[in-house]
């Protein structure tokens, strides 16, 4: 199994950004977000979607904080 982080914009469309990274498990994955996340954001990246293999397991998270 691959977990991989796929790059998206505010409209949920692919778009390039740092090398993704493949992980062998989904912890290993959302700590790399957690650790990351304000660099994906600052790089133009407004959301991601978490990939197991093919499978979509988490869609269109966005990067910016909650607002309320």
């Amino acid at each position: 199994m691959s977990w991989v982080w796929r790059y998206e914009d505010a409209d949920g469309a692919p778009v390039e950004g740092p090398e993704a990274e493949d992980f062998t498990n989904q912890s290993d994955a959302e700590s790399w977000l957690g650790e990351t996340w304000k660099d994906l954001l600052a790089a133009g990246i407004e959301q991601v979607s978490l990939l197991e293999d093919d499978a979509v397991v988490y869609e269109h998270m966005s990067l910016r904080a909650a607002e309320g």
